[in-house]
């Protein structure tokens, strides 16, 4: 007995290789739109993806003049959009080649040995940036993750230290040789000192950010790096990530932000 309003999908040819072809995409967008969330660059990547699609509508269609102006203005507009957005393209690039975009798959007990892996540094700077704070001694601290900071480690002095409160204050204290510049810490170890990072370019940020909480910020926009600074005017501590600022926080909300910051995906 046949039933006439069952529908027949019989025409649908789907493989096994489709659905591998349809989930690879699907990362590679994923992982695009995560590295450029809260960037100027999102926006655009939308607008990339919509225009795309309306494209391939127009073509499907056999919209032929449109198809052929759609075609050559999407063409134009990439080679531009790589220009103009060159820093976000090179860090998927790199966050690429490093090969951790597979972290994608990481499950919960992968999260918590990573809180574990990172929960001395934490509380080292956090008591660190605590001290610091009260008695206004300026500190950038930068934390690298899956994209390598070489080019920012090779401009400063190596030191291959494990990582301690007292060793963080004493590179920063204000007499010290290694005090200006940043601290990078690599692989749950301070790698270097006196590091010279990128400085953003933001036209936003208010007129009483220096010079060392740019140079935090430009070094979250390159690259998936954690920067937290400590102003040597105010004393209050700030974190960036991505490219945004997260301004006068206290050393528990610190805390805080590291841990989420550090221990995701």
């Amino acid at each position: 007995m046949s039933i006439p309003f069952l529908v027949d999908f019989s025409f649908i040819n789907f493989r096994l290789i489709d659905v591998l072809d349809i989930l690879i995409v699907a990362i590679i967008f994923f992982e695009l739109y995560r590295l450029t969330k809260g960037t100027a660059a999102v926006k655009l990547f939308w607008l990339v993806f919509v225009f795309y699609v309306i494209w391939k509508l127009v073509g499907y269609f056999h919209f032929t003049l449109l198809s052929g102006l759609i075609g050559e203005i999407f063409s134009v507009g990439i080679i531009a959009l790589m220009i103009i957005f060159q820093p976000e393209i090179r860090k998927f690039l790199l966050y690429l080649g490093n090969g951790k975009f597979l972290n994608f798959f990481t499950n919960k007990f992968g999260k918590q040995e990573d809180f574990n892996a990172y929960s001395n540094e934490i509380l080292a700077v956090q008591e660190a940036c605590s001290h610091m704070s009260k008695t206004k001694t300026g500190a950038l601290i930068i934390f690298a993750r899956q994209i390598p900071l070489d080019d920012f480690l090779q401009t400063g002095d190596p030191i291959d230290a494990y990582p301690s409160n007292e060793l963080l204050e004493n590179i920063f204290f204000k007499n010290s040789p290694l005090h200006d510049g940043a601290v990078i810490i690599k692989d749950h170890r301070i790698a270097a000192a006196r590091c010279i990072l990128p400085v953003s370019k933001n036209q936003n940020l208010p007129q009483e950010v220096g010079l060392r909480h740019r140079s935090a910020l430009g070094s979250t926009e390159q690259t998936d790096a954690i920067a937290v600074v400590v102003s040597e005017q105010t004393g209050t501590i700030s974190v960036c990530q991505d490219g945004k600022m997260t301004r006068d926080i206290s050393p528990v909300e610190l805390r805080q932000l590291l841990i989420v910051h550090l221990t995701k995906d």
